[in-house]
């Protein structure tokens, strides 16, 4: 949730029931990160988690004070993803956090349960932003998890009401995890035209960008992301400098603040069901997750039972 997952968003998201989580590296330092998280908990009594995320970088984040500064300030719960998270689990780890790592493929995750984690959040090719190099969509992905793994796992790509909430449950998940959705809520600081176009926006609408560099994102199809890819694609050269400026982190954040009026910008955008509305608060966004939900309840409970482990399943909705 790059630009977005600020005390703001997480806070209503926890405040709706579901487990609200902080972006640590959308802010400019581990001290700036701290300033954050006393910020939400002044804006829920509920329990909320931190995403840090490791991604190639020319100049990589100091990713163990970041880590640091979310064990200091008492989070009990983070969730990693990206390459080669082991220091940064095992920190976590010493430190006695629940780690919930994000893979794109059930190789990725048995390694990452052997370096510790509590449990997983197993990523479609249906999701928005990196969506890995493997393209295996969460109707395979999910039910390979159910078989191989031995820890608690949500789903997430491409959720976006009760319906998906019902099928990642008979899959055997024990929750979802989602995002977008919750972007097109009040409560959300993205401007009101970028609601608008992912609430009308089709199952048509995203290009994945970044392939030829292994590092494939999933953005909504528009002017910017179109000339983007053109540029990789026909580059002779295969410098990532050609497209840096289209695909900056800066000019994302700047779509979400100014909307389409002052320059055409990118933002990750995940292949999802026709969302009805925006402007709902996150209560009735979660309300409509759980009622929404279409099965028997003998049926959700026949889910879960067939799943091979007895922990506590936890439903994480951001």
């Amino acid at each position: 949730m790059m630009h977005v997952g600020t005390a703001d968003l997480a806070s209503a998201v926890s405040n709706a029931g579901g487990l609200g989580i902080i972006t640590a590296l959308i802010f400019p330092t581990p001290a700036a990160l701290r300033d954050e998280i006393r910020r939400c908990r002044t804006l829920t009594p509920n329990p909320f988690a931190v995403n840090i995320t490791l991604l190639p970088a020319m100049v990589p984040p100091d990713y163990g004070a970041y880590a640091q500064a979310v064990i200091d300030e008492g989070v009990r719960i983070v969730e990693t993803a990206g390459n080669s998270p082991g220091p940064v689990i095992a920190q976590l780890k010493k430190a006695g956090v629940t780690v919930l790592h994000k893979c794109t493929t059930i190789r990725h995750a048995e390694s990452a349960v052997k370096l510790g984690v509590d449990f997983l959040s197993i990523d479609g090719f249906e999701c928005a932003g990196h969506v890995g190099e493997s393209d295996i969509t969460n109707f395979i992905l999910l039910s390979r998890a159910r078989q191989q793994l031995k820890v608690p796992f949500i789903a997430s790509g491409g959720f976006a009401d009760g319906w998906g909430l019902a099928a990642a449950l008979v899959l055997g998940a024990c929750g979802i995890n989602m995002g977008t959705r919750f972007m097109c809520t009040v409560e959300a600081p993205v401007h009101q035209r970028i609601k608008e176009e992912i609430v009308k926006a089709q199952e048509t609408d995203t290009t994945l960008l970044l392939r030829r560099w292994r590092n494939t994102s999933r953005l909504y199809k528009n002017k910017v992301a179109l000339e983007a890819l053109k540029i990789e694609q026909e580059s002779t050269t295969g410098e990532f400098s050609e497209i840096a400026p289209l695909v900056s982190g800066k000019r994302g954040k700047e779509v979400f603040v100014n909307g389409l009026d002052h320059r055409p910008g990118h933002w990750p955008h995940p292949r999802h069901p026709h969302m009805r509305r925006a402007g709902q608060p996150h209560r009735a966004r979660g309300r409509e997750c759980h009622q929404g939900a279409p099965l028997p309840h003998q049926v959700r409970l026949q889910a879960l039972d067939d799943i091979y482990y007895t922990e506590p399943c936890m439903h994480v909705c951001v």
